[in-house]
């Protein structure tokens, strides 16, 4: 199998937030029954996870990371039912990558002059911080759709209160609740546990 990115220095496109898509157990379960769509929705899930460890943790240059990823998606196809739990894959898929990437960097040494350092590994911090991002992303993903809309609006368009009451047309106090509870939400999402539902459906109100 041949995993599908977009070449040049396009990074891998990031999967859609979506409170309904499958849990890494479920997609694994399909995936080794065959399912093509599956395989898909897996190289889409942890493509950005992947090139993120080649590039920002190991540092590797384009064509590096892109070889990196390749072999890595390959040897999760052919290597998949080695997997012993399926809600390990993301750590057992990480752990793919940091060893290719160790290969990768090895093997560059060698054809490096003797009087060049060698290259260093990364600190295990930098591993964990590309963890705790797709964590956060994992979860945003199981938030109802106004909550992703206002805490992407505030915290990554850096909207104020005011602004993001006038595109909602709902008062400013009202909004800094809808965030506090949002939040929450969030938190409880990280910590794995599972919020009752409201009449709404999930929507915070």
């Amino acid at each position: 199998m041949e995993a599908s990115r977009d070449h040049g220095e396009t990074p891998p496109r990031r999967p859609e937030l979506n409170a309904a898509a499958s849990t890494d157990s479920a997609l694994v379960a399909r995936c080794r029954l065959g399912d093509d769509q599956a395989w898909r929705e897996l190289v889409d899930r942890f493509s950005r996870y992947v090139y993120a460890i080649a590039t920002k943790a190991f540092r590797l240059p384009e064509h590096d990371a892109e070889d990196v990823f390749q072999e890595v998606f390959a040897r999760v196809y052919e290597r998949l039912d080695s997997l012993r739990d399926d809600e390990a894959v993301r750590p057992w898929i990480a752990q793919l990558t940091r060893r290719l990437c160790i290969d990768r960097l090895r093997a560059g040494s060698r054809e490096q002059p003797a009087d060049e350092d060698l290259p260093e590994l990364p600190a295990d911090d930098v591993v964990a911080e590309l963890d705790e991002a797709f964590d956060l992303h994992d979860a945003m993903a199981h938030l109802p759709d106004n909550c992703r809309d206002i805490l992407d609006r505030f915290f990554a368009r850096d909207e104020s209160y005011r602004t993001i009451g006038e595109s909602l047309g709902l008062p400013a106090g009202t909004i800094a609740s809808r965030i506090s509870r949002c939040l929450e939400k969030l938190r409880a999402a990280l910590e794995g546990r599972n919020l009752p539902a409201s009449p709404s459906g999930g929507q915070v109100t």
